[in-house]
């Protein structure tokens, strides 16, 4: 397994190609306490600053977790691609109108009654500090044909094709 660690805009490419593939991530708070509070939650978009956002309610724990502590961790898996992203970031709640308007998804909608005027819609920014990917050069495709060859050929496996590495944006 190599390491390429990116930072800027190929961070911002990587996290964002990472994130909105995965689209579901568990979303931990609470990160001082055992166990830690997790919860699955959808990705809405991730912006050109490399910011995560994500719908939530004003009275869920998870809301009143980062109103406490805005301390966040975010795990994404794409089991199918083998590519895994976790970021760790402050959280930060938005109330106002105009950023729910703006961040606003009808898929949200089974969860607040009245849409996105509901009183109870937030939205979270989270805002990456440290983060780091696993993922493969040439996809999981390339990886089982390759390991494969190897079985079959009774020779040790190239493990070059995994890569792994920090972002830094």
């Amino acid at each position: 397994m190599s390491t390429e660690n990116l930072s800027n805009k190929e961070g911002v490419k990587k996290l964002k190609e990472l994130a909105e593939k995965a689209r579901i991530c568990l979303f931990c708070t609470n990160l001082d306490e055992q166990p830690v509070s997790t919860r699955p939650m959808s990705l809405q978009e991730v912006d050109e600053e490399g910011n995560l956002w994500f719908i939530s309610s004003k009275e869920s724990n998870k809301n009143f977790d980062i109103k406490a502590d805005k301390k966040v961790q975010l795990f994404f898996s794409n089991n199918s691609d083998s590519e895994y992203l976790s970021v760790y970031g402050d959280a930060y709640i938005y109330t106002d109108q105009a950023t729910i308007d703006e961040k606003w998804s009808a898929f949200a909608k089974p969860w607040f009654d009245e849409g996105k005027e509901d009183p109870a819609v937030s939205i979270i920014r989270v805002q990456p500090s440290e983060s780091y990917y696993w993922d493969t050069k040439a996809g999981k495709m390339v990886s089982i044909l390759s390991f494969a060859f190897a079985v079959i050929a009774g020779k040790e496996t190239d493990n070059s094709d995994g890569i792994e590495g920090k972002i830094k944006i």
